[in-house]
């Protein structure tokens, strides 16, 4: 992934930074940073890039996650509309808040699809979940206006999409909060982080506490912070902070590196008979993370992926059978298996998980091949992997 592509002398200026001041914490002890404050200059970062009002980093994308639900309100029993394509930290953050997670279908988009929603929604639903996958936004005006007619809570998982825009705003903005990540994989990495975005000042205020066990960050005295909640620790260090302050000052290079060559690549796949592409309801503000497309049956896309391996073309992901992003292999939430009762185990789940009927999911999923894209291909490097590419499919297809 693109950050982890050009780690360099930016990188680690960052990181000498705190390591010559000797505090790696945070939060107060101003007497030692010589006026450094990593994590605060990334939230300025994150929040001038995205045009948030307020950004809270924290320790990992699944932080983020946790306090988004947080902030907004979830908690136990609530019914949380989630995808069955997702990173799993989706589906166990809403548990480990005490919530109920309801599956609906996705569409091409590869998200949560605004009839998807209103199927899977009951009396009972109290929020949606949404994630916007592989580096695109969803259908947001769809997705809006559904939430609205049924009275949802909106919260947005980014943690794949820091960089997408729908419409000229960025996604984790048009809900309640949304959460980004910068783990390794990211556009954008810290090697572990994540950060909080909203435009509401109480929903910050509430995730910023929740995230540090509940200090108010008043004032400069740490022991004497007053504890307007109950939260947990999900603080961000300052030296991951430093190394995610560094990428962020490179996403603007990345973005277009990124969209430059995802483009060298499509344009030789859209000849391609057979192949289509991932539907995106605003092209322009792609991320340009992954290039998705589709075979025309399940089978045909398993005989590219195995082509594929079969003569040495890396950088594919096929997603169905996948351990971590999709739902036909999570066994262990199927059959919920966890270290202690959850409050699913007492109050039940509201879908039979082992039994669940999502054809779409399934057909859409299945068909899916998605190409990570490289910013430091050259021109040359790029068609050279479209045309492997193609050739491969050309092989399967006839």
């Amino acid at each position: 992934m693109p950050g982890t592509e050009l780690f360099g002398d930016e990188e680690r200026k960052e990181v000498n930074d705190v390591l010559n001041t000797g505090c790696l914490f945070r939060y107060n002890h101003p007497e030692l940073r010589q006026g450094m404050w990593k994590a605060k200059e990334l939230e300025v970062e994150v929040a001038h890039f995205t045009g948030a009002r307020y950004a809270h980093a924290v320790s990992s994308g699944s932080a983020a996650v946790a306090c988004a639900l947080a902030a907004a309100g979830i908690g136990h029993g609530d019914e949380v509309i989630v995808p069955p394509f997702t990173f799993m930290a989706t589906i166990e953050a809403v548990l480990y808040a005490g919530a109920l997670p309801v599956f609906a279908e996705i569409d091409e988009t590869l998200c949560l699809s605004a009839e998807g929603i209103r199927q899977a929604a009951t009396d009972k639903t109290k929020a949606v979940l949404l994630v916007h996958m592989c580096g695109a936004a969803a259908d947001m005006t769809a997705i809006q206006q559904v939430c609205r007619e049924l009275n949802l809570l909106l919260v947005e998982d980014a943690g794949q999409a820091l960089g997408a825009f729908y419409q000229g705003t960025s996604v984790g903005l048009f809900g309640v909060c949304g959460a980004f990540s910068f783990d390794f994989f990211k556009i954008t990495t810290a090697g572990e982080g994540g950060l909080f975005i909203t435009n509401d000042e109480e929903v910050y205020k509430k995730a910023d506490t929740y995230s540090d066990h509940g200090h108010s960050h008043v004032g400069d005295n740490r022991g004497m912070e007053p504890h307007p909640y109950l939260g947990f620790n999900y603080r961000i260090s300052e030296l991951h902070a430093a190394v995610g302050l560094a990428q962020m000052r490179k996403i603007d290079r990345i973005l277009a590196g990124n969209r430059k060559n995802k483009q060298i690549i499509k344009d030789i796949l859209q000849d391609v008979p057979g192949i289509t592409f991932r539907h995106m309801p605003d092209p322009q503000g792609d991320s340009a993370t992954f290039l998705n497309f589709f075979l025309p049956t399940t089978a045909q896309a398993q005989q590219v992926v195995a082509e594929l391996a079969a003569t040495g073309v890396g950088g594919v992901n096929y997603w169905y059978t996948n351990m971590y992003h999709f739902i036909n292999q999570w066994d262990h939430l199927k059959e919920l298996r966890s270290a202690a009762p959850l409050a699913i185990h007492h109050l039940g789940a509201p879908q039979d998980y082992q039994n669940l009927e999502l054809p779409k999911s399934q057909e859409v999923v299945g068909r899916l091949l998605s190409l990570g894209i490289r910013t430091t291909w050259t021109d040359e490097e790029a068609a050279a992997t479209g045309q492997a590419i193609a050739a491969a499919v050309r092989k399967v297809l006839g």
